[in-house]
């Protein structure tokens, strides 16, 4: 049945005469929809839920919703809970680049709610006096993001408590019984939530899993993995299929494929890489022209629909590329395996070749399955060799491959000054991994090198993502777009009013050329960072979505991701519609389904850029916790009343200037300016100065760093982010985490 069908049945179901309070698993089964179709009916009550025509009851028990509430004034969001108690609530209908005032909260009207649960909230009158801005109170905890939490367990008067990681909580956590578990006070635990605390009483939960002390090898990245729900092994039955695959599949035998394993065709990966999902060819035409080969392994061959493999990879979404680890989103038999454009193997590609003029204009495209053959595999490092001296390299690499990588840096800098002409943005940003050694323990960190053989690749996916969406909108397909909503006027002109502070004229920042101008004039120069930090914070997030509505950063008004389906479910879902189309048949598409599954690849994806970002603050913290009073260059990253968030340059740590260590002056606060500055000295700090700054205090089990200042740098010496550092792009590069050994880098 369709979504209205399905949530017409649930909303019967749970209306009728007599019907008792259930689970939504308890409710699939009475609609006669078990096993793959229980997904279906968890999201359909989600839905019902926030639409306020069904609600949670205790026990996650499903209820119909009451109609004795009052409706008017009442809205659906997502809380986020501050430090001091207080919170504020994000509307969950905003659609992207809407824009919509997050509603405050007081502490004291916050009731039991956590960061990510979703809540109703009853709107307050404005009195007077009162800040600018919705008011309102919690009435209803909706659902729950999470009922586990990963924190730290101590004893105090003959009973046991657990200090939550982080601040999501103000006061640890009663835990009853812990003698079970022989846990030890310093250890590191998992608890299960079960009374989430309150303004008026204090929490209570249950250990359920005790992970050893922090201090031990491997407890940081387990903390995190229980802290996210993040999987790990593949259950036995997924396993089982991949090496199903692995038996029937035979490289011989693909007579109905074309056979491009005649063609130059090469991969450039890092040097640790594992699996290869893209490989390269190009042509030279007559007049000029130009025929590039973008071939993408073929994912969509071995995880077909409805499969154990698909239903696993669908619910991962993603690739998780932790510091020292990876979770891949496929089993490795497939991944690195099967899937993987291995050199001198015949692989299954879908190769997308493009035909373009001399200045870079697509005219033709033609998809085809395929199967190749690599005949190199390059690293970054190898191929910057060869395009800065070719000639040694011709009887190491041969003619053919070497001749090869000079057509691609010609028709990669013809791509890339189209690209930029059209309106595309491109954000210096300082890009540093952690170096880690083999207990996962930080020694040090490196810039990432971002080089013209970088830039290579990151213009043949962006010209092969481009080129598939447009194929498939001319054909009136929906599928899942990469969409990057415009930023909004407000932000534009609050942008605006800080960069004309810095001295800089500009025109309406709402034109992108404008602002394009603006990134490109400060490049190199002492307002550097403080202009690309300030553009980074006014863009919105990049999601999937079937919505037309275009990638503001790329200049792009269609645009999907294709290129990375062993680490992408978004790509895979675009190769099997473009699987239907080459053998003839419309794909049956639920309009409703594909804006739901957007969503939670969306959710997949920064929960795995959240676990990631985490698990590197705390490793950081780590390394640091020995090293008070360590001198080190900063950059601003955030400016509020209450100090300066600072990152540093060379070792990426973040963490706080506490505007109570500013003692040389009284600090005003600007929001509008990002600045704070000083009422006597004329001191001011805003957003992407550089400052000298000492490791202060740090905090572990609250993640919490804070530095001093030291010296505030003057503009002629201000660091400025290395030349030739990465901007905004959305093909991220595979490799190993974080410069570990004997995993692979990612691949962006």
């Amino acid at each position: 049945m369709d979504q209205g069908e399905l949530e017409q049945a649930i909303l019967e179901h749970v209306g009728q005469l007599g019907y008792e309070p259930a689970k939504p698993r308890v409710i699939a089964r009475r609609l006669g929809m078990g096993g793959d179709d229980e997904a279906q009916v968890r999201r359909a009550i989600k839905r019902l839920v926030h639409q306020g025509r069904l609600r949670y009851g205790p026990k996650h028990m499903v209820q119909p919703a009451d109609p004795t509430r009052p409706r008017p004034g009442r809205v659906v969001g997502v809380f986020r809970r501050m430090e001091a108690g207080y919170g504020f609530v994000r509307p969950s209908t905003v659609r992207p680049g809407e824009t919509v005032e997050e509603i405050f909260i007081p502490a004291r009207r916050t009731r039991d709610a956590a960061t990510g649960d979703v809540v109703a909230v009853e709107l307050s009158r404005k009195r007077a006096g009162q800040p600018p801005g919705p008011r309102g109170k919690i009435v209803e905890v909706i659902e729950r993001q999470t009922h586990q939490f990963v924190g730290t367990y101590s004893e105090s008067a003959g009973a046991a408590y657990v200090e939550v990681d982080g601040t999501l909580f103000a006061h640890p956590i009663y835990v009853g019984d812990p003698g079970t578990h022989r846990v030890r006070p310093g250890d590191k635990v998992v608890i299960e939530m079960l009374r989430f605390p309150s303004p008026f009483r204090e929490g209570e939960a249950v250990i359920t899993e005790v992970l050893g002390p922090l201090s031990r090898p491997g407890v940081d990245t387990l903390s995190i993995l229980r802290e996210f729900s993040l999987p790990e092994a593949f259950p036995e039955e997924v396993v089982e299929e991949a090496r199903a695959e692995a038996e029937r599949f035979d490289e011989e035998q693909f007579a109905d494929r074309v056979d491009a394993t005649k063609e130059t065709i090469i991969t450039i990966d890092p040097p640790d890489a594992k699996d290869f999902d893209d490989a390269i060819s190009l042509v030279p035409l007559e007049e000029g022209r130009w025929r590039l080969g973008v071939h993408i392994a073929d994912v969509a061959h071995f995880v077909r629909p409805k499969t154990g493999l698909d239903r696993e990879a669908r619910q991962r979404a993603t690739s998780v590329y932790l510091p020292d680890r990876v979770i891949p989103m496929l089993p490795e038999l497939i991944s690195n395996g099967l899937a993987s454009l291995q050199p001198g193997k015949r692989r299954l590609a879908k190769s997308v070749y493009i035909e373009l003029t001399a200045d870079g204009l697509p005219v033709t495209t033609d998809i085809r399955r395929s199967v190749i053959k690599s005949r190199k595999r390059l690293t970054y490092q190898q191929v910057d060799q060869v395009l800065a001296d070719p000639d040694p390299w011709r009887r190491k690499l041969g003619v053919r491959v070497v001749e090869l990588l000079m057509r691609m840096r010609e028709l990669a800098r013809v791509l890339r000054q189209r690209r930029f002409r059209h309106g595309a943005l491109e954000l210096c940003m300082p890009e540093v991994d952690v170096d880690l050694d083999r207990h996962g323990r930080v020694v040090g960190a490196s810039v990432v090198p971002y080089t013209e053989s970088h830039q290579i690749i990151e213009e043949f996916m962006l010209a092969a993502n481009e080129a598939i969406a447009r194929w498939l909108a001319e054909k009136e397909i929906p599928f899942l777009r990469r969409v990057h909503p415009s930023p909004t006027p407000r932000k534009l002109k609050a942008l605006t009013e800080f960069v004309t502070e810095l001295g800089l004229a500009v025109g309406s920042l709402e034109n992108r050329f404008e602002l394009q101008k603006l990134l490109r004039h400060v490049t190199g120069r002492p307002e550097q960072h403080a202009v690309h930090y300030a553009v980074l914070r006014s863009l919105p997030r990049a999601v999937y979505s079937p919505e037309p509505a275009g990638h503001y950063a790329l200049a792009s008004d269609c645009y999907c991701h294709f290129t990375s389906p062993i680490r992408r479910y978004p790509d895979l879902t675009v190769h099997r519609l473009v699987d239907a189309v080459l053998d003839g048949t419309r794909p049956a598409i639920d309009a409703d389904q594909l804006v739901v599954l957007g969503e939670h690849c969306s959710e997949q994806e920064q929960r795995a850029e959240a676990a990631e970002r985490e698990l590197t603050r705390l490793k950081l913290l780590a390394y640091l916790s020995d090293r008070i009073g360590q001198v080190m260059e900063a950059v601003v990253t955030g400016v509020e009343s209450y100090g300066l968030f600072v990152q540093g340059l060379e070792l990426p740590a973040e963490g706080l200037i506490h505007i109570s260590s500013l003692a040389d002056d009284f600090y005003r606060f600007d929001r509008a300016g990002h600045t704070l500055a000083g009422h006597r000295s004329g001191n001011t700090f805003r957003l992407g100065d550089v400052l000298q700054v000492a490791v202060h205090r740090v905090d572990l089990e609250r993640r919490q760093l804070d530095f001093r200042l030291v010296e505030k740098r003057r503009p002629s010496e201000r660091a400025l982010a290395p030349a030739g550092q990465r901007g905004y792009v959305e093909t991220k590069r595979k490799g190993s985490p974080k410069k570990t050994t004997k995993k692979k880098r990612r691949k962006k």
